[in-house]
């Protein structure tokens, strides 16, 4: 049978074992395929293809139903339930997404980009299915460094308690992006060591059944584990041992690299595209690095992802104890930095912006309420980073800058980033949060502040009248570049940086009332709830001064084009120069 003949799980039914294989045989070249010319996650899904084709197999779509955690590992799945083309057919490449998507199948059941939650929703589908009287199967698979997050711990407790079949399949390729950290990887090994065996058992320990599969890249062995548990009346965990990058010799020699990567050379595994300029992930890195000689007291956290932080092997080694990967655990990471910040460490814990919404109960109470001066880094929290519907970074101004308590910092470049992070590191007083810029990295040639101890205090950039442009972060140079342009047509705007997310300059706000009557505002985050109605806000009752802010509308979007969306936002510096010269007619 060719792939391109494959439009639901139900045409690889009638094959026998030998098929099977040479299917999963093509389909692990077409991956390959697709991937080294598009990129994407290529050691999730080179070791997920046996997997995935025997579930299709031995379960029944579309009636039972099969939940991705991370659903990263999901392109095989997509491949076997009618998106066949999107994986063959280059010119099809970009008509599905990394991640399960229900608005491209109903085999998709939910949209998940964040890791840990896959067993609490299929725990969820079989509890309605309970109270429905329904007989749809229901399975999980999640991979082993999502068992990290306490979202899994959380579901795995309470799917022991659930009646009726729940199939829970855990893929243990002893990887998360990076290496796994923590105790319960020692029971995984333990596992794996004796075959499944141990008298101690992490999955048994919920009173949850248990079955083993040594080679979870064998196609046979899966299909009988899967046979077994099919029809069971309870919840059942099935520990399947796979290899991440399953039959490309580059991907399974460096897993971390091959997690995600670019496009890439398919014969030797190079990187097709490799930009060696400097980002904000190797520059904290080098930062940290130097300050750890001088001060044994910094710490460097990530929560399963120290490549955002650039903290490659290498430097994680170089670091040492001064380095701490907590596993898919945001929750853990911010409570973390706040016991070391309070017990007289120097804690910095770098995250995705989008990440760092799931621990937002521990910035308001672990770190806000008890002031602990612990330093967090927002990194691609902007309309330039990430573009997937789970990875949006717009939402952390109008999240973080409302908890009380905090100091939330946007620098405007490189020299004003490191210098806020060497105050955040070096005071004892505040939570500091720092929202790092969107795109490449830019250097500024002004002198920065190296204190920021007086809170809330702008920086006049340029004096003018008539209008005042307050750029935050990453638009703080849209800010000077729609200056430029009012120049031109005669009108000289006064920019101001105003550095401090958490709290107005209330000086400097109301010195723009004596000649100024148009106040701009543009932030790198949605309207909604942001800063900008913050300013707005303050001169809600003086009808003399006119505010207009610009950002983001609040919105999912998906994989949207970033010059497109700051278009259709009035984020370009001529579209805001124009309003400002309709605006003051």
């Amino acid at each position: 049978m060719k792939l391109t003949e494959i439009k639901s799980p139900a045409d690889i039914k009638t094959l026998g074992i030998n098929e099977l294989s040479e299917i999963c045989g093509e389909i692990r070249k077409s991956l390959l395929m697709k991937l080294s010319r598009h990129g994407g996650h290529v050691g999730p899904n080179l070791g997920m293809v046996e997997m995935s084709v025997a579930l299709h197999y031995v379960f029944d779509y579309p009636q039972d139903k099969i939940v991705y955690d991370v659903s990263h590992q999901s392109y095989v799945h997509k491949m076997l339930t009618g998106r066949m083309k999107a994986f063959t057919d280059p010119a099809e490449y970009d008509t599905v997404t990394g991640f399960t998507n229900p608005a491209e199948s109903p085999a998709d059941i939910f949209t998940i980009g964040h890791t840990s939650t896959g067993v609490s929703l299929a725990g969820g589908l079989v509890k309605a299915r309970n109270l429905k009287g329904g007989t749809e199967r229901i399975v999980a698979v999640v991979g082993d460094g999502s068992l990290s997050g306490g979202e899994a711990f959380e579901g795995l407790n309470v799917a022991a308690t659930l009646s009726g079949n729940f199939v829970i399949v855990v893929n243990d390729n002893d990887m998360s992006i990076a290496e796994n950290h923590g105790g319960l990887y020692e029971n995984l090994k333990l596992l794996r060591d004796t075959d499944g065996n141990a008298p101690l058992n992490y999955f048994k320990a919920f009173g949850l059944d248990y079955r083993y599969v040594a080679y979870g890249n064998d196609l046979k062995s899966l299909i009988d584990a899967f046979e077994e548990v099919k029809n069971l009346d309870h919840p059942v965990v099935v520990h399947v041992c796979t290899q991440k990058g399953k039959g490309f010799a580059p991907a399974e020699a460096n897993k971390e690299v091959f997690h995600f990567s670019g496009p890439f050379d398919i014969h030797s595994g190079q990187m097709l595209y490799v930009d060696e300029t400097p980002d904000y992930g190797d520059i904290t890195a080098e930062h940290l690095l130097k300050m750890m000689k001088e001060d044994p007291s910094v710490l460097a956290i990530t929560a399963g992802t120290p490549g955002v932080i650039g903290f490659t092997p290498e430097r994680r080694h170089e670091a040492g104890k001064q380095f701490e990967d907590v596993g898919i655990a945001e929750q853990e990471a911010v409570a973390l930095a706040s016991g070391v910040a309070r017990g007289g460490g120097k804690p910095f814990f770098g995250v995705v912006s989008s990440f760092v919404q799931r621990a937002y109960d521990q910035l308001s109470q672990d770190m806000a309420i008890n002031g602990a001066p612990a330093v967090i880094g927002i990194f691609y929290g902007s309309v330039l980073g990430m573009n997937d519907v789970t990875h949006l970074g717009w939402f952390d101004i109008a999240l973080i800058s409302n908890i009380p308590n905090i100091v939330f910092l946007a620098p405007t470049c490189r020299q004003e980033y490191l210098a806020m992070l060497d105050w955040g590191m070096r005071q004892n007083e505040h939570p500091v949060v720092i929202k790092l810029p969107g795109g490449a990295v830019t250097d500024c040639d002004r002198t920065f502040e190296t204190d920021y101890d007086a809170l809330n205090r702008y920086e006049t950039v340029r004096k003018g009248s008539k209008v005042a442009l307050i750029g935050a972060g990453t638009f703080f140079k849209t800010a000077m570049d729609v200056a430029d342009l009012l120049k031109d047509a005669g009108i000289e705007a006064t920019v101001i940086n105003p550095r401090y997310l958490s709290g107005l300059d209330c000086d400097t706000l109301e010195s723009l009332k004596k000649d100024h009557n148009l106040v701009v505002t543009i932030e790198d985050g949605i309207l909604d709830g942001g800063w900008g109605e913050k300013i707005a806000r303050y001169y809600g009752t003086d009808t003399e001064m006119m505010v207009k802010c610009y950002g983001l509308e609040k919105k999912f979007l998906d994989r949207y084009d970033r010059k497109r969306i700051l278009l259709d936002n009035h984020l370009s510096a001529a579209q805001i120069s124009q309003d400002i010269k309709e605006l003051l007619k």
